[in-house]
């Protein structure tokens, strides 16, 4: 059983709202959670789309435009639209996927990941646990983290001028 099915398995018994709401009580208990059949989930995503969000898949590293996107804006789960991050989170860090020193309270559950066997923390999004990628404890100042995203789980949407 895969994690995304346990999660599934687990939302369906009403334990996965209360899971990520651990995360971060206050934000994460205005979320709705939002549950879709594999079916509707292959619809509504590309294929990589799918493949990262809904299987914790990982794309090419310096593939996505969104590594390079420098003007103002918020970051957007590609899976439901909740808004993840700001662009003034946003920083280079060399690694070939969008990187950030924070995200935005309560829009993420995290996970331990063992799959490389050294432990890693795995972050998904509270609304539809797609899965976004890690963060690690070597990012800038202020936080000291690095929110490692696969660009394909994001939309970009501009600051209005």
């Amino acid at each position: 059983m895969t994690r995304r099915h346990l999660l599934g398995l687990l939302s369906a018994i009403g334990l996965a709202p209360r899971l990520a709401r651990a995360a971060n009580p206050s934000a994460a208990a205005r979320i709705e959670p939002l549950q879709l059949s594999d079916a509707q989930w292959k619809e509504r995503l590309n294929s990589t789309q799918y493949q990262v969000l809904r299987h914790e898949g990982t794309e090419r590293a310096f593939t996505s435009p969104l590594n390079g996107e420098k003007r103002r804006g918020r970051y957007l789960c590609a899976g439901c639209d909740l808004p993840l991050f700001s662009s003034d989170m946003k920083f280079d860090s060399g690694t070939g996927w969008p990187s950030f020193y924070t995200s935005l309270p309560g829009v993420f559950g995290f996970t331990a990941d063992y799959r490389l066997f050294l432990p890693r923390t795995e972050y998904h999004c509270v609304r539809c646990g797609g899965h976004h990628g890690h963060v690690f404890d070597d990012g800038p100042a202020p936080t000291g983290k690095r929110y490692c995203n696969n660009g394909v789980a994001l939309k970009f949407v501009a600051a209005e001028a």
